[in-house]
């Protein structure tokens, strides 16, 4: 049976729809984990008990107790195809069968022989799916193309490890390395700058690399009271704003945000903080990732007129903050 068994959350949907309620209350887990930033964001918000883990969720399979079944919950943007779609990535690269339930095409997937004990089966009566069962394929060599499906063709952008790295013409789009970093090979235009951003710290395999299209969130924070001190650290978010949680505290007074994108992120998960308006940098690139009305009513944006928002945020404003030190991440 289902019971004790553990569930892995990805993206806000499951938390902001419902979702996770429906599920716990028939499956009765022992532990919820959330994967993702925006996810954990919109966790909170509910007040469901969870624990939080800044890994994908293929990492969080393999780091379970062997004994423990792993249940991946999702809802897909684009059912079927983009739900299904995410369940055979993270099982390709599970060391173990996975259970995965997706709210968006009412489907409950047992991948690569998940079901001897008939649970794919027995969740899907109690919540009222389908069962279905598949084998995932294995993952895509490196050096090789990388397709990224469930796009919404019209410009919907197009992220690989947190960075928009273009815009969809296709469902699929589909990029390739070359000696220039990354180039399209169908379905997408690529962005330069966004490119460059993600080649700053060195070449990425996209073979493993965290692939993805759209929003972040679909749904507006929760503006909570401030809850930050008057006085205490800056915070420096440059370009990443999946860093966020690791780099704010209960000591945090503010946070310089540098990009576009970064910016709007940023506004909504501290207003979800309580900590107070930001100071933003961009330099009007925006990728509309994310609702950006929680930059108003305080907070500073300021749009650079010669160069970009690399240069004036993360050279000239953000060298004059001190570090932060390496110690604990937000509660």
């Amino acid at each position: 049976m289902p019971e004790g068994c553990t569930i892995i959350a990805h993206g806000p949907e499951v938390f902001d729809t419902g979702d996770i309620e429906t599920v716990s209350a028939a499956l009765h887990p022992e532990e919820i984990i959330v994967a993702g930033v925006m996810a954990r964001t919109a966790a909170e918000e509910s007040g469901f008990p969870c624990w939080f883990n800044t890994r994908p969720p293929s990492l969080v399979i393999r780091h379970l107790p062997p004994e423990t079944d792993a249940w991946l919950l999702n809802r897909g943007k684009t059912p079927p195809a983009s739900g299904e779609e995410f369940g055979r990535i993270v099982a390709s690269r599970s060391d173990r069968p996975v259970y995965h339930i997706e709210c968006s095409s009412r489907t409950v997937f047992g991948w690569n022989g998940a079901d001897p004990p008939g649970l794919t089966e027995e969740a899907a009566r109690r919540l009222g799916f389908a069962a279905v069962f598949k084998t995932a394929d294995v993952r895509t060599p490196e050096g090789c193309m990388r397709e990224i499906r469930g796009c919404i063709p019209g410009g919907e952008p197009v992220f690989v490890n947190g960075i928009v790295i273009g815009h969809a013409t296709a469902e699929i789009a589909v990029i390739a390395p070359d000696e220039e970093g990354l180039r399209a090979v169908s379905g997408i235009t690529l962005k330069a700058h966004g490119i460059e951003k993600l080649l700053r710290n060195g070449p990425v395999d996209i073979s493993r690399a965290w692939c993805k299209s759209g929003a972040v969130r679909s749904q507006g924070a929760q503006v909570a009271e401030r809850r930050a001190p008057p006085s205490g650290r800056i915070a420096v978010i440059d370009h990443a704003a999946c860093d966020i949680y690791s780099q704010v505290d209960t000591d945090t007074c503010g946070v310089v945000s540098i990009g576009d994108d970064t910016t709007a992120v940023c506004g909504h998960i501290c207003a979800h903080l309580g900590i107070p308006p930001i100071f933003g940098v961009t330099d009007g690139d925006a990728d509309t990732v994310v609702d950006h009305s929680c930059c108003r009513g305080g907070s500073v944006i300021v749009e650079v007129t010669e160069g970009r928002d690399d240069e004036k945020g993360g050279l000239e404003i953000a060298s004059t903050i001190p570090p932060l030190p390496a110690t604990g991440t937000a509660g």
